[in-house]
This record gives C-alpha cells, sequence and structure tokens, in this order.
C-alpha cells in the first residue's frame, strides 16, 4: 500500500497557528527564506539561504552540502540565521515576543543588533521579551546556535554522532516554527487547563496581572457558559468525556479587561488506575478499565529528521495509526511541535510521552546486557549510568520544568516517562515524585523498560520484551509492555542503508511478517491481558534509517502491514481487552 503524496512545503512552511490552545490574532509566522552560514572559527562555511524551520543537515532546508552531500556541524562550529522583518503596529500592542518552538542546542538571540535573550536545550519551547528591541517598521532578527547536545551531556535523545542501529544522524539549529506574537502590557499568561472525567469539570487558572477575566466555553457554535473570574475558575457542565473512541473537544476563549484575548479548547478527561474485580491493578481512563494499544514513534523522517514536511504529513500519519485500530502512541525521547498533540486530541490517541535523555555515552552492558540478565543497579550511581556531569543533570532538571509547563494542557497525554532503559538516568525516585507534585492528573512510567526502583507509588511496572517470552510478573502495580516486537522488513527502493539493517526480528515477505505478528498479538499477547496486562507499545510506526521496523517505511510511501489486517488484529485486541470488569 502507498501512503504517501509529494507534498507541498509551501514558500511559508507550517504556516500554521503554533499554539492550538492558546492562540491570538496577533501574530505573524518567521518561517521560510532565511539567510544562514556556518561560522567555523572566523570562516564562513555553507554560506547562502536556508528554508527554517527545517535544520541544516535536512533535505528540506536547501542548505548547500559539503563534497560528500553531508552537512556536519563540528564541536566548536556556530550556525548563523538572519532575517528582516517589516512589523506594523498590529505587531506592536505593547508586549512583543519572539517565540520559538524548539532550537537544538542552545542559542543567543539578537534583535536589530541588541542581544535579546537566549535558550539552552534542545527540544522545549521558549520566547525572547522583543519589546525593548522591536521598532516600527523593518526589524533585523538575528540567531547563532551551537550545538554540543551530543557531546557536553546535555540532552540529545537518539541523535548520536556515530550513528546506527537504534541511534541516528543529529542534527543542528532551528527545526520548530518561529515567530512573533504581540499582545497588551497587561496580558494572560500561566494558563493551565486541568479536567475531571469524575466530575465532568474544567477548572482554568490564568493571571493576568490582577485583572479580572472572562471564560467563554463554545459546543461547536453553541455558547455552553460565560463566566468572570480571577485566578481560576471550576466549571462543572454535562460535557462529553474524550477518550479515543470518542474524541470530543470544546472551545474556550479567555479574555481580559485590558484586550487580550486568548483562544483555545480542552477535552474532559482522567487518567488513573484502580483493581479489576480479580484484584489486578489496571490502568483507567476516565475511571474506567482500559487498554493502552499503541505504537512507539520516534518522529523521524527521510527529509525533514526531527521535523515532519508538513501539516497534511503528519496528519495522514495519524490517521493511519487510528485506522489501524491502535489508541496510543508512545512519542520516544522527543517532544513534537503543539500542533502534533493537537492532531492526536482531535482525532482520540493517548499520548505516553518521553522526557529526553542526556547525560554522556551509555555503556552497553550497563543500559541493555546487564538488565537482561536480570541485573539492574541503583540510579543515584551517577557514574553507572553517565550522569555524572553536573551540567547535564541541572539541564534535565530545567527541561522537566519545561516539558511539564508546556505539555501539561494536551488532553491526550496521559503518561509521563522521565527515563528510558538507563539512557542518562538518575535519582528516578525523586523525580517521579516531583513530576507527581507537578501533575497529579496523569500516570508516571518512572522507568521505561528496565532499572525499576521499586519505588511502591510508581504507578507502572514497565517492561521492554523484544527476544524473551511475553508475561505477566506478580506485581501490585499495572503492568504494561512499553516496547515489545520490533519485526523488521526490508522494503526494495525504499530503504535508508541497502547494506546496514537493524531489527529484533527479520522477516524477508510482507506475507512471513504478517503472520508473525498475528501469531505475536493473538497467540502470545492476547492471554495476557485477563492476567493483567494492562498495555502495550510496539515497535514502531516507522523506519528510521538503517532501523526498518516499522509499520511504514523511513519515506512514507510504502505500508508494510495492510492496514485491514492490523485493524482486525486490534479489534480482537479490544474485545478481549473489554471484557476485564
Amino acid at each position: 500500500m502507498l501512503l504517501r503524496t509529494n507534498y507541498s512545503i509551501g514558500e511559508i512552511p507550517h504556516s500554521e497557528h503554533p499554539l492550538p490552545q492558546e492562540r491570538r490574532d496577533s501574530w505573524l509566522c518567521l518561517n521560510g527564506e532565511w539567510d544562514f552560514y556556518k561560522l567555523h572559527g572566523e570562516n564562513k562555511c555553507n554560506q547562502g539561504k536556508i528554508t527554517v524551520p527545517f535544520s541544516p543537515e535536512t533535505l528540506l532546508s536547501g542548505v548547500t552540502k559539503d563534497e560528500e552531500n553531508a552537512f556536519v556541524l563540528h564541536a566548536g562550529e556556530k550556525l548563523v540565521y538572519s532575517r528582516k522583518v517589516t512589523l506594523d503596529k498590529s505587531l506592536l500592542l505593547g508586549k512583543t515576543l519572539l517565540r520559538f518552538g524548539a532550537v537544538d542546542h542552545s542559542c543567543e538571540v539578537f534583535i536589530n543588533g541588541q542581544k535579546a535573550g537566549g535558550h539552552q536545550g534542545g527540544f522545549t519551547a521558549f520566547c525572547i521579551d522583543g519589546t525593548p528591541f522591536f521598532a516600527l517598521g523593518e526589524n533585523e532578527i538575528t540567531v547563532v546556535v551551537e550545538d554540543e547536545g551530543t557531546r557536553n551531556h546535555g540532552a540529545r535523545g537518539k541523535q548520536n554522532d556515530k550513528r546506527g542501529g537504534i541511534w541516528y544522524t543529529p542534527q543542528s539549529g532551528i527545526w520548530q516554527t518561529v515567530w512573533i506574537e504581540s499582545m497588551p502590557k497587561k496580558h494572560i499568561r500561566d494558563l493551565r487547563i486541568t479536567t475531571s472525567a469524575e466530575e465532568r469539570s474544567v477548572t482554568v487558572c490564568a493571571d493576568c496581572f490582577g485583572e479580572e477575566l472572562t471564560l467563554a466555553v463554545f459546543d461547536g457554535e453553541k455558547s455552553l457558559a460565560k463566566v468572570t473570574f480571577t485566578g481560576s475558575v471550576t466549571l462543572t457542565l454535562d460535557f462529553e468525556l474524550w477518550s479515543p473512541e470518542n474524541p470530543k473537544l470544546y472551545d474556550c476563549v479567555i479574555s481580559s479587561i485590558s484586550g487580550d484575548r486568548v483562544h483555545g479548547y480542552f477535552g474532559v478527561r482522567s487518567f488513573g488506575q484502580t483493581t479489576d474485580e480479580k484484584g489486578v491493578a489496571r490502568l483507567t481512563l476516565n475511571g474506567k478499565p482500559y487498554f493502552f494499544n499503541g505504537v512507539l514513534d520516534q518522529g523521524y523522517w527521510s527529509d525533514g529528521m526531527l521535523t515532519y514536511p508538513c501539516e497534511q504529513a503528519i496528519i495522514d500519519e495519524l490517521t493511519l495509526v487510528k485506522n489501524m485500530g491502535f489508541n496510543t502512541l508512545r512519542m520516544h525521547i522527543k517532544i513534537e511541535p503543539m500542533r502534533w498533540y493537537y492532531h492526536c486530541d482531535r482525532l482520540g490517541i493517548v499520548v505516553w510521552q518521553d522526557f529526553v535523555n542526556g547525560g554522556g555515552e551509555y555503556k552497553f552492558t550497563h543500559v541493555a546486557a546487564f538488565p537482561f540478565l536480570g541485573f539492574h543497579h541503583k540510579d543515584d550511581d551517577y557514574k553507572y549510568f553517565a550522569r555524572e556531569n553536573e551540567y547535564g543533570r541541572a539541564e534535565f532538571a530545567k527541561a522537566v520544568d519545561e516539558t511539564l509547563t508546556q505539555l501539561y494542557n494536551c488532553t491526550c497525554i496521559g503518561v509521563w516517562v522521565p527515563f528510558n532503559e538507563g539512557w542518562g538516568q538518575f535519582d528516578s525516585a525523586k523525580w517521579t515524585a516531583y513530576i507527581r507534585a507537578q501533575d497529579p492528573t496523569r500516570i508516571i512510567d518512572s522507568v521505561s523498560g528496565w532499572h525499576d526502583q521499586g519505588v511502591g507509588k510508581t504507578d507502572l511496572k514497565s517492561l521492554h520484551t523484544y527476544y524473551t517470552p511475553l508475561k505477566v510478573p506478580k506485581d501490585e502495580r499495572p503492568v504494561v509492555l512499553s516496547e515489545f516486537g520490533g519485526y523488521s522488513m526490508k522494503t526494495e527502493n525504499h530503504v535508508f542503508d541497502t547494506e546496514k539493517e537493524f531489527g529484533y526480528k527479520t522477516f524477508q515477505t510482507q506475507e512471513t511478517l504478517v503472520a508473525a505478528l498475528e501469531k505475536l498479538y493473538l497467540e502470545k499477547l492476547l492471554p495476557l491481558i485477563s492476567k493483567g496486562l494492562c498495555g502495550c507499545i510496539y515497535t514502531q510506526v516507522s523506519d528510521v534509517e538503517e532501523e526498518i521496523n516499522g509499520l511504514v517505511t523511513y519515506d512514507r510511501k510504502v505500508v508494510k502491514i495492510p492496514v485491514e489486517t492490523m485493524a482486525a488484529i486490534n479489534a480482537k485486541i479490544t474485545a478481549e481487552s473489554n471484557k476485564v470488569k
């Protein structure tokens, strides 16, 4: 089956409003053509143009590559972006912000030659207060980027200077939308939306320098409520509950006396846990046992790497996941643009969200071989987990706060995953408690895979099983297969590397791959549901470089598993899980 068409990214790629849950009308997208060069000492290299928001290493960036048709940012080198923008009074309302979805890894921002701010951390959004620097008419913006994230123990995700297997080609620079947003000097800030399925309620918290705010809630064109508040307000109405089977969203508008106006939305749902009629721990959605049947999503693309090419491309991929009968995605070691979460909200896909790992070089024996043999290690041993660097630990702490703040309002997110397979893991019990204190509304998979620290209040017993039989160990916590499968099949003319391939079990034809998947799900996994299995995450949505265990190819042109076949398999999984009471 063919999936992908030749998507057009347009003159201004990713031109949709980047914050669907906090949208103002006074904004200007700065994606598109910027001036660009790489700075090696005093020498300018790769000088020309770049298409933002695509990193220079990507095909879609348009950056001139070297003689080996590759762009590499070496240690000590910098990227310099610049462009001019004309501002009218509508973008100088009293407060003018220059906003970035993500820049890998650290940057300094200059407006009209003056340093306006900067940021460290390649996966979280940030904004620069440009009010003192922007002027009516033409302005110049310059962004100077350094990316030592794969070398200085900072957050790097799946990027590795020595790519191969499950580690991928690193990228750098601006890789999410850049935009200008303006608002009154007294403006709405710190918006936080919390819902309760049990109470059929939504609580909205926001601040506007002490001003009274108005909240209006709509169901399509129908007005449901309009209330004034200061600080916070709770509305209890006969809300329909959000779920993958019924992804109901409500629109809302928050306005202030000073003239600020923010458009958003929410879905009313609750994630939790209970015990079933047999006394077995179960995960719940909206107070009832729910089986989370999902796929691991690396979020890498052959032409944009961490950046998907356009809105339609990601809509098509998420729709494919739904049509295959899955209800969950685990976003793996990456934070997507906010519009990705919006489409999960809209289409009805639960997200298990990983935090982004960092630290030093991971030793295979420590993070894979020893755990496979049943040996686990205390994660206050920073050296063992390559976390002895204080800078890297401090950056992780900062990123935890930024991630929780950025993604808290997303309806779809049901699970936080602080650490994966010991990659830069440290003090996981402390971080689990901290995340729970900041957000008690979601489940926490404290240490996905192994190196379980035995924290009594950790929400999940989380297993990664590729080579051993699937099973449900006895545990007081809900048990999930947070990774399994990983079946690979090389698809001729649709592979990154014709010589190298990685997968956990290899098949030569679609027929044998499909037969193996049916056996995996229906003979090995399905019987575990009655024994206590609460969720499963199959590896993975797409091939990435030489890792070819995706349901679709890296170029998104071929679907390896017929949609109707996968949907039929998942229908049987759903039917079995619906028996749990």
